[in-house]
């Protein structure tokens, strides 16, 4: 139907279920509508030609009829001009009123009118309109037979105003469902802004820990061992100068010693605090299982946590090696993984041990990932993982396609040495 206001704009992508719902409905009041004007044409023609209206002439009306109006649904997909359409509407309306004045059958064709009336032309020319087809309709049995009665007057009127009634209605209902979609669009753009505000909160938070522990570092190096190595290199200085006091030289030596001895136990504080928080005092399963529960308080994706029993003790700095690695591998679901599911299992590889992290994500193309260069999409994190577990002697392994998840794992010799 001509009109400048009853088509839905597209959908990007899939639409939600309400605005497929409501979709389904308006071309379902479309479609029967274009069947009511169809079998109406047919019925007028049917009882003129019964009636004792000549044949050619009622083929004709009903194909002239029929032509413009289909014409006009077909126009009505290439332009939303209003001025166009009424012009098609009036159109329409004196055709039938042609078809009335062959045959007073035709009058049932004033339901589509009215019907077209509510669609096309705005409230202040629809009325006036509608109110002249009811004219034509009420006049016609008067002038073709010159009698007429109570229902040739009171249907119409009952028609005409049900039929004005449904289309205003279907355009209410049009603009709510613009109204829905305009609202849905602006929802999610609002959802998607907020994932990557938090994105950006969460690198740069990561970024700000990384400069505090960067400066912490320098400025327990510069106050400990930094002042210790100046004080021994004076006192060496300074002996070297003195070389004929013996007893000045073994009391540098004294000196130095202790100097030594302090900035040994000073570096050993500060290698200690490297250790990860996460290990104090506690295996690395602990450590997991923590991790994988705060991942599961902070984003609600599903979590779960398999451990070998028997699964063989590991040194301190394997057991650092695959805690780094789980933490990479968790920040990169968090941020962009997309998955309601992570499993992570600790399984004794032999004589390694492997940790795999499984997500269902949205995964990625990960053919080739160790050779690719690193970008603005990142690819660092996993190289820095990759890096630390071959200092040790293990290996990390990928396996990944857009839309099928992540399969990370880790693995690391299992050390004969010393263990927790």
């Amino acid at each position: 139907m001509p009109q400048s206001s009853v088509n839905p704009s597209a959908d990007d992508g899939q639409p939600p279920a309400s605005v497929r719902s409501w979709r389904g409905l308006v071309g379902s009041i479309r479609v029967g509508q274009t069947v009511i004007t169809a079998a109406l044409i047919v019925i007028g023609a049917v009882r003129a030609a019964a009636d004792g209206t000549p044949v050619p002439w009622v083929i004709a009306v009903s194909v002239v009829f029929a032509g413009w109006y289909f014409g006009g649904l077909l126009l009505s997909g290439r332009t939303r001009d209003r001025a166009l359409a009424a012009g098609w509407l009036v159109g329409l309306a004196l055709i039938w009123i042609g078809a009335v004045a062959i045959s007073p059958e035709f009058v049932w064709l004033a339901f589509p009118l009215w019907l077209l009336a509510g669609f096309v032309l705005r409230m202040r020319w629809a009325i006036p309109f509608s109110i002249a087809v009811l004219l034509v309709v009420i006049a016609a049995p008067l002038l073709h037979t010159g009698t007429t009665s109570y229902a040739n007057v009171i249907g119409p009127v009952v028609g005409g105003v049900f039929a004005l009634g449904i289309s205003r209605g279907y355009l209410e209902l049009v603009r709510d469902g613009r109204e829905r979609q305009r609202l849905i669009a602006s929802l999610l753009a609002a959802r998607d802004e907020t994932a990557a505000l938090q994105e950006e909160l969460a690198l740069a938070q990561r970024d700000a820990g990384a400069v505090a522990e960067r400066t912490r570092l320098s400025r327990d190096i510069h106050d400990t061992v930094a002042q210790s190595l100046t004080s021994i290199r004076m006192l060496a200085t300074t002996a070297s100068v003195d070389d004929g006091d013996r007893d000045d030289a073994t009391r540098a030596l004294s000196q130095i010693a202790e100097l030594a001895r302090e900035g040994l136990a000073d570096t050993r504080r500060i290698v200690d605090a490297l250790m990860p928080a996460e290990l104090e005092g506690s295996p690395l399963a602990d450590a997991l299982g923590r991790m994988l529960a705060r991942l599961r308080d902070e984003t609600g994706i599903r979590t779960e946590l398999r451990v070998d029993d028997e699964l063989p003790p590991l040194d301190v700095t394997a057991e650092v090696a695959l805690l780094r690695a789980a933490q990479s591998a968790l920040a990169n679901v968090r941020l962009h993984a997309r998955a309601s599911r992570v499993v992570v299992t600790m399984a004794d590889g032999g004589d390694t041990v492997r940790l795999d992290i499984v997500d269902d994500g949205i995964g990625f193309d990960a053919t080739g990932w160790a050779s690719r260069p690193a970008g603005p999409a990142g690819g660092y994190g996993l190289r820095a993982m990759r890096e630390r577990l071959r200092e040790l002697g293990g290996g990390l392994d990928i396996e990944s396609a857009p839309g099928e998840g992540v399969a990370l794992s880790a693995s690391v010799p299992i050390a004969t040495g010393r263990a927790r």
